[in-house]
């Protein structure tokens, strides 16, 4: 059989995308390729370098870009034997030399510049707020503080001060993320004097980070769980997978502290216990329904709420 042969029209050997999707079809029904040959890169960079030429000095920026596809080419010309969309290319490339008048010797295009790294931020979590903030801006977010206390009084995120007079529910703080409403009852019968006694606090849908949740919280009943029974739990499950007292101790205290640190306090007495048991079997403690004081349910209301935050 003879060697097969192709037409070519001008127009054809002229227009780099059409000479890039014959490569890319030759290569689509070669069955044999090297997982090695990097033809598609050398490809990818002719056309990224050729598909918005316009004007006076398209054929010398052609050029230089066929000199460049060119010595791509030979970088790879090693690992691409066989390669029928290797072979196509270079035989390609020497007709289009030809069509523009291009020399072998000369400038070539400038490398492209680094595609954005977005392996790097979709590998970290997504619902960290802070780290994401970081890696898109370059610094940390800075944050703002807003108060609501007493009778009430509010402080604003604007650093205004403001004393209301308000009975009823009322909202405190509505963004993308939270809700906040706060219900002020009077101090007495008759008097004029409000205090919060009601906290609802709606943690909003996103996406993957957390469905939507409601917890409510009044002076005399600060449940421990948001209204559909789930409880701000992962901090302690990360480092304490088995439900122990470790556990359960480790999720009061960060419920009731607000901080992050006890996870670590709990992890470390469970170790402990680890190195000096003799026993293995004897390492974790069931015990269901401990009870424990109850602080200050005033200064709970706000407190709890802030710490099912941190827990999500």
């Amino acid at each position: 059989m003879g060697t097969p042969t192709c037409c070519k029209s001008p127009g054809q050997l002229d227009n780099p995308g059409f000479f890039f999707l014959r490569a890319l079809f030759l290569l689509l029904s070669c069955r044999h390729v090297s997982s090695q040959c990097k033809i598609l890169r050398c490809n990818s960079e002719y056309v990224a370098a050729t598909l918005n030429l316009r004007g006076g000095g398209r054929n010398g920026a052609v050029c230089d870009a066929l000199r460049s596809y060119s010595r791509c080419t030979r970088r790879t010309a090693r690992t691409c034997r066989g390669d029928l969309a290797y072979h196509s290319a270079v035989h390609g490339i020497e007709d289009l030399m030809i069509q523009n008048n291009c020399s072998k010797d000369g400038p070539t295009s400038p490398p492209r510049p680094p595609a954005p790294d977005h392996q790097g931020f979709e590998s970290l979590d997504v619902c960290d707020y802070e780290k994401s903030f970081l890696y898109k801006h370059g610094q940390p977010p800075s944050y703002q503080h807003c108060a609501a206390f007493g009778d009430p009084h509010i402080r604003t995120f604007h650093h205004d001060f403001h004393t209301c007079r308000v009975e009823g529910s009322w909202p405190l703080l509505d963004n993308d993320y939270l809700f906040v409403q706060a219900t002020s009852s009077p101090v007495a019968k008759g008097s004029n004097a409000t205090v919060t006694s009601k906290l609802t606090i709606i943690f909003k849908n996103m996406k993957e980070c957390i469905d939507q949740k409601v917890y409510q919280a009044e002076i005399d009943n600060l449940p421990a769980a948001f209204e559909d029974g789930s409880t701000a739990r992962a901090l302690c499950k990360e480092l304490l997978p088995v439900e122990d007292v470790y556990f359960q101790s480790c999720v009061f205290d960060v419920v009731t502290s607000g901080d992050a640190n006890f996870t670590m306090a709990a992890h470390g007495a469970l170790e402990d216990a680890r190195v000096f048991l003799p026993d293995a079997e004897k390492l974790h403690i069931f015990q269901a329904g401990a009870s424990c004081p109850r602080g200050s349910a005033s200064f709970l209301l706000l407190l709890l709420a802030s710490a099912l935050w941190v827990g999500l």
